[in-house]
């Protein structure tokens, strides 16, 4: 061989051709894959407002009971009774002799008197922590009667004592009330010398001058029995 003679360089296309086949295929790749999305913002958590309590159904009305029905017509009665009734020039007599304040009873209990302002001739008689409005009533014998006639109740009013009564069962509630007038009276007279059976204390004024001449009737018949007896003799 002549050594001027060269041998063929290899071509380098096919190498060239490979990497262009690769670079093209990588982009087209990169072309292939899809962006990433943006993330989305978290999504603000919503308050609900607290749910309001059912409304309570309404208590239905007790209906009243027996008592409370009477109670309310007494009540209306009683509030009736001191609109309408008219004290009499009578009433108004015996409301000037009612004993007021307390009165010492028996069994160690009280009872006390006392005259409602602005309402001549109305009083309130308090017992055992219950009030009875009550009203003067003209009597035959001379007492002092005051009287509730919403509640039957009775307050009697003698010389010698006073006393509480349910006229309607027709008991004594509390008796032997004396008042410190009636405690006077009662200590004059047994200083006197008067008699204690007396009944409930009331004398009519005609016969008390019968009354108080009866000692001397009875000496003057004394001292005359010896004369009949001899005189019959």
């Amino acid at each position: 061989m002549p050594r001027n003679h060269r041998p063929p360089r290899a071509t380098t296309w096919p190498l060239a051709l490979a990497t262009a086949c690769a670079v093209a295929l990588s982009g087209a790749a990169l072309a292939a894959t899809p962006a990433p999305t943006p993330a989305k913002p978290a999504a603000k958590a919503t308050v609900r407002p607290a749910a309001k309590p059912a409304p309570k159904p309404a208590a239905r009305p007790v209906p009243a009971t027996a008592r409370q029905r009477a109670d309310d017509v007494a009540k209306g009665l009683a509030l009736a009774t001191e609109t309408v009734e008219a004290i009499s020039a009578g009433q108004l007599d015996v409301a000037a002799r009612v004993l007021t304040g307390p009165a010492d009873c028996e069994f160690n209990q009280r009872v006390a008197v006392q005259p409602v302002d602005g309402q001549p001739g109305h009083f309130t008689v308090t017992h055992q922590g219950k009030h009875y409005r009550m009203l003067p009533r003209e009597t035959t014998t001379g007492a002092v009667r005051l009287e509730d006639p919403v509640n039957g109740i009775v307050w009697l009013q003698i010389p010698a004592k006073s006393m509480l009564m349910n006229a309607r069962r027709g008991q004594r509630m509390v008796d032997g009330c004396m008042h410190a007038e009636q405690r006077a009276a009662v200590a004059a007279a047994t200083a006197a010398g008067a008699g204690q059976d007396q009944g409930i204390g009331i004398v009519p004024q005609a016969a008390a001058p019968v009354a108080a001449s009866a000692p001397s009737s009875a000496a003057a018949a004394a001292s005359a029995a010896p004369v009949d007896a001899a005189a019959s003799r």
